[in-house]
């Protein structure tokens, strides 16, 4: 009599289980490994664990044979009665030779011809594809932030007319005709109502008509219809006719502080849409001599990101995908990124871009005091402060917000608005960016004492930008 008994093999590289039929006959049940050999498993060795049965090939692959030593010995008692006697021998040879490879009790290592020298190796790279599939995960996000803010960031060109010692001579009347000077930066789509607007540098577009400007996004080419500048924040908006922009989402930059990671894209050296990243490294960074004519309002965010000539106007990014500033200088010795960049705050951007876009001009805070530009250590350890922080005030304007307040001459003020002052120059700054006609906290140090005095900010005087339109409907 015969009988045919099933065993189900699993295997993670064959896939689907398995099923071989093992005959009666002991040598049959004997070359059940070599069978197993046989499907490509040369040097496998059979081995016991947990009731289950497990090849491995040179310590590599793994293939397990459910229930088998339970299969094989079950196979060898239907044998018996079937009126066979052998298989006893091969079962008490199976016994031995698993019981032969056991290491501890429950389970069994698997034997390798590998040297310890190359596990140690296979363990480590094991170590660092699971370490990298961490770090993948960090810049496939820096990848999705990217594919997001692509279509909201604008390629600049601008040719700039300069009269320099470079500058052409007109051979019949003597005089310098102003050279031609073609200049790469970025810009940000923003939309206010119903209109398209782009913000940049004002120094990127400086000299520059509506005629000379091409920008680029998204695949698209367009030109601007109006030019809106405030020279005194080196800040520039560009009114456009092109519907269907991409607008950026704005951040809020006073959520952001050192340490924060951020992604710088721009166009350096002409190569638009390049992509940068590092973090902000300080904040509040003013006092910096930038270019010829200078930037009168500073508040910048520093950063690592690389930052090169032709990024000015492009945004920094958080991880979110959010503007949170808008890139403008750089700190080298090179020319080139030295790890220093210096990026407007985007809410002090964004408070600027809105008056240009809604008004034509800027409205700036008025406060209407003096301030003390000798005010020193000495001075102030003579007040009774321990350093020469916050801003000393020297005289105060008839008729200004600070003289209908409780303000007085001698008062140093520590904070404005809840923001604490460092000097006078960021003072200046951080009133100039108030809101017209806001009542706002003002705590100043006087007579050994600290009091908070309410200020409504007044608007000062402001030159109105003076908007160019196209001779042209928006396309070239």
């Amino acid at each position: 009599m015969q009988c045919d008994v099933p065993i189900a093999i699993m295997s993670s590289q064959l896939g689907n289980p398995q099923r071989i039929m093992s005959n009666t006959s002991p040598e049959k049940l004997t070359s059940l490994a070599s069978s197993i050999r046989h499907r490509g498993f040369a040097g496998a060795d059979l081995l016991h664990s947990g009731g289950e049965a497990v090849v491995r090939k040179k310590g590599e692959i793994k293939f397990t044979f459910a229930k088998l030593t339970s299969a094989l010995f079950a196979l060898c008692v239907m044998w018996m009665v079937c009126g066979g006697g052998p298989a006893v021998g091969f079962a008490q040879q199976f016994s031995n030779d698993t019981n032969h490879n056991f290491r501890q009790p429950g389970s069994f290592q698997v034997q390798s011809s590998r040297t310890p020298e190359q596990l140690q190796r296979d363990q480590m790279y094991e170590d660092l594809e699971k370490n990298a599939s961490l770090i993948e995960q960090h810049y496939r996000h820096i990848k999705r932030i990217v594919r997001v803010v692509q279509p909201t960031i604008v390629h600049v060109e601008a040719k700039k007319q300069q009269k320099s010692s470079a500058s052409i001579s007109d051979t019949n009347s003597g005089e310098l005709r102003p050279a031609v000077v073609e200049e790469t930066g970025a810009g940000v789509v923003f939309k206010k109502g119903a209109r398209y607007y782009v913000l940049t540098n004002f120094h990127v577009v400086e000299n520059s008509s509506v005629n000379d400007i091409r920008l680029e996004a998204d695949g698209r080419v367009f030109y601007p219809t109006r030019l809106l500048h405030d020279r005194e924040t080196d800040l520039s908006v560009l009114e456009v006719n092109e519907p269907g922009l991409v607008a950026a989402r704005i951040g809020d930059s006073d959520l952001m502080g050192v340490g924060d990671f951020v992604v710088a894209v721009g166009s350096p050296f002409g190569l638009s849409h390049s992509v940068s990243y590092g973090i902000i490294s300080a904040m509040g960074r003013h006092d910096l001599e930038l270019g010829p004519q200078g930037v009168k309002f500073q508040n910048f965010f520093q950063t690592d990101a690389a930052i090169n000539p032709g990024n000015s106007g492009g945004p920094l990014i958080n991880l979110r995908g959010e503007v949170i500033g808008i890139n403008t200088a750089i700190a080298s010795n090179s020319g080139g990124s030295d790890g220093i960049g210096f990026s407007i705050p985007v809410n002090m951007a964004m408070r600027i871009a809105d008056d240009l876009a809604e008004r034509g001009f800027v409205r700036r805070g008025f406060l209407g005091v003096a301030l003390d530009a000798r005010y020193t250590p000495e001075k102030a350890r003579a007040l009774g402060l321990r350093r020469a922080k916050g801003a000393l005030i020297s005289s105060i304007t008839n008729n200004s917000p600070a003289a209908a307040s409780d303000l007085k001459i001698g008062d140093v003020i520590i904070e404005f608005d809840r923001t604490p002052v460092v000097d006078d120059s960021q003072l200046v700054t951080t009133v100039s960016l108030t809101p017209i006609n806001q009542s706002v906290p003002v705590k100043v140090y006087r007579s050994g004492e600290i009091r908070t005095v309410y200020v409504k900010i007044g608007q000062r005087d402001s030159l109105r930008a003076i908007p160019t339109r196209s001779t042209r409907s928006g396309q070239r």
